[in-house]
């Protein structure tokens, strides 16, 4: 359908699937073309909940991975324009395939092979640069079975940049004293000051290393320093002064060598008492660095060894929370092997962005994603890039301001109250009693299943004599996803605490629609606490209390019935997978 029966949008946040056809079956069309639509790739794209970990959508509202002007470019279909950003992809990887040794009938067997799935995209102008450059990438690093031509060229700009780092004269000159401050009141704020100070010129010379090497001289950095003398007054108001809460920190880095300079950054602020997750690619990306350069160069392996490298893509919000109770700076993939797209990144990044409180983001290329973006997100950000004209630039992105963030600290507290209401109850003689129940697992039931609980359990509560009922319904809080919730739950169940975990049944659910004085829908027919994977996980862990105190009771359908399912799904109340 030709582009002129869609509907005017000016900025990539005004798209919603809401009541329009054709722009709902445009939207399809570009996710399925660019492979980032969830329902057709699950086992590779981020479910709709995980994308909320970090971009704060409405209920119909769609993220796609680009800026507003990539966006608006493919959209209006401003071919021109499009088609320089295609041809810039084009020229990298026919420049990467004239990097390998092979004869020459080799080299056209690859470029034409290329060439024939470049056309295809150029024709239809539907795909992302970005997404094109993956996909011609996959085919040279295929049929030249190289899974990282840059190795050499990665080892090589770490060590200049090293050698940048350890020049006395580039040493003197980054570590010049700062013109006296005479709003310091005290020494830890002076050391917290200077701190700073020496952070941002880090940020701002790490841009440098992509200069010839006769350019970056003492003269010329200092003159940076110069420039970017006001800059660490953004870093102040972000991770605030010294006697502030340290923070959770998830930093993305942008190319190799100025690679160099991002992890002293992060030893400045490990030594600031901040903790920092260190996203990589997990495979090749042109110069970025990646989760397995430590394997073939030396210098990365000796400075990363205060780090712990986690190779989990996939780690719980349990997991996660270890980690990061144990390490101060910890090592994560981001699942990629292009530039960012959130789409595709991996369930330990998203778990990470939605734990942190604050994105630092290196690079040309990711500050236009974020902050070219008329979208919102979850957390607050601080990129930096140096732009064409060689000045470097330092700008925050405030997160949404409706976004809510539940730390640990906080989740625990309220399992913590409702752990002391069970010992109360058990003190005074009551019967501690849980009831599992579905809550999210049949699509668009949530209201409903919530009331069914709720009612339920006013019934037991008024039959049941001398005993305390814990209603999971009651203490949702919106804002709180799965992750949240199950994690308090497990804390809350754990407790030792429990006399009877009762699941609700198919039994349950029929009375429960009695006590509305409502027929039971078809939706709900045959239904009962195995169909939800959340109760699924609570099986397990009642079946764990219940070897440590046999005496717990556990009522309902039997365990075996449960263990069809797979675990609960990222971000969400439930999974309703079957296991085939």
């Amino acid at each position: 359908m030709p582009h002129n029966h869609l509907p005017p949008l000016s900025r990539v946040s005004d798209i919603r699937i809401s009541g329009n056809p054709v722009l709902e079956a445009w939207i399809y069309h570009f996710l399925t073309e660019n492979n980032i639509e969830y329902l057709l790739n699950p086992s590779i794209v981020a479910s709709p909940e995980q994308l909320r970990f970090m971009v704060a959508l409405d209920e119909d509202q769609v993220y796609l991975p680009c800026d507003d002007a990539l966006f608006l470019l493919i959209y209006r279909s401003q071919e021109a324009e499009l088609s320089e950003e295609y041809l810039k992809v084009w020229r990298f990887v026919s420049s990467l395939v004239q990097t390998y040794d092979m004869s020459e009938e080799d080299s056209k067997r690859i470029l034409a092979l290329c060439s024939y799935r470049f056309n295809l995209f150029f024709s239809e102008r539907m795909i992302l640069p970005s997404r094109m450059a993956k996909r011609l990438l996959a085919i040279v690093l295929t049929q030249c079975g190289d899974p990282d031509p840059f190795q050499e060229k990665k080892r090589a700009a770490n060590e200049r940049a090293a050698s940048l780092l350890a020049n006395p004269a580039f040493r003197a000159v980054l570590h010049q004293c700062p013109a006296f401050d005479p709003a310091c009141v005290s020494l830890p704020d002076m050391r917290h000051s200077l701190s700073l100070i020496e952070m941002t010129r880090l940020l701002a010379l790490s841009t440098l290393t992509r200069r010839p090497e006769e350019d970056i001289d003492p003269e010329a950095v200092q003159k940076d320093i110069e420039e970017t003398a006001a800059t660490s007054a953004n870093l102040c108001a972000l991770l605030g002064p010294e006697d502030s809460p340290r923070k959770k920190i998830l930093y993305i880095p942008d190319v190799a060598g100025e690679f160099m300079f991002d992890l002293a950054v992060i030893r400045v602020l490990v030594r600031l008492g901040h903790q920092v997750v260190l996203a990589l690619k997990d495979s090749f990306y042109f110069d970025s660095p990646t989760i397995w350069d430590m394997d073939s160069d030396p210098l990365l392996k000796k400075e990363l060894e205060s780090a712990y490298l986690s190779h989990n893509d996939s780690l719980t919000k349990n997991e996660l929370l270890r980690l990061l109770r144990e390490h101060q700076f910890l090592i994560i993939g981001d699942g990629l092997s292009e530039q960012m797209n959130l789409h595709r990144a991996s369930v330990s990044f998203a778990r990470a962005w939605k734990e942190c409180d604050l994105i630092i983001a290196k690079g040309r290329r990711n500050s236009a994603l974020f902050l070219g973006s008329s979208h919102a997100f979850t957390r607050d950000m601080l990129c930096c890039w140096r732009s064409a004209d060689n000045a470097f630039h330092m700008e925050f992105k405030p997160k949404a301001a409706w976004a809510r963030q539940f730390p640990e600290q906080e989740i625990l507290d309220r399992a913590r109250k409702i752990i002391g209401e069970m010992r109360n109850a058990r003190d005074s003689g009551k019967t501690v009693m849980f009831y599992s129940a579905i809550i999210g697992s049949i699509p668009g039931q949530t209201r409903t299943a919530v009331q069914l609980v709720d009612a339920f359990v006013a019934y037991l509560r008024d039959r049941l004599e001398n005993t305390l009922i814990i209603n999971p319904a009651e203490h949702f809080e919106e804002g709180m996803d799965g992750d949240d919730l199950m994690y308090m739950w497990e804390y809350v169940q754990r407790s030792g605490l429990l006399d009877v975990w009762r699941f609700q049944t198919v039994e349950d659910i029929e009375k429960s629609f009695a006590l509305l004085e409502r027929k039971v829908p078809s939706a709900w027919s045959g239904k009962d606490s195995t169909f939800s994977t959340g109760c699924t996980k609570e099986m397990r862990i009642a079946l764990d209390m219940q070897k440590e105190r046999p005496e717990m009771q556990i009522i309902g359908p039997s365990a075996e019935k449960f263990f069809r399912r797979r675990d609960y799904g990222v971000g969400k109340y439930f999974d309703a997978t079957l296991k085939v």
